[in-house]
């Protein structure tokens, strides 16, 4: 049975700062902490982060914290 109550949202954002593959896991850990974070996956080579959530309990900004949290910058993508 896969009842969802409220909408997941797909969104993508660049990242800067990091510059090896172990940078990856602890963006992804950080991330996916958050409550409402239902998958959380790093483009290494492309600088992307890409974060399944729930927008009513985490939004854009709590997403960006947690990537700074992490000790990286990130910027909602356009594209």
């Amino acid at each position: 049975m896969t009842s969802q109550t409220s909408a997941t949202v797909h969104t993508l954002l660049r990242a800067e700062g990091f510059s090896c593959p172990s940078c990856v896991a602890k963006i992804e850990k950080q991330v996916g902490r958050l409550p409402g974070v239902t998958d959380v996956t790093v483009h290494f080579a492309s600088s992307r982060i890409e974060v399944d959530h729930d927008p009513t309990v985490a939004g854009v900004d709590d997403l960006v914290a947690a990537v700074t949290k992490a000790g990286y910058t990130a910027r909602p993508a356009t594209f």
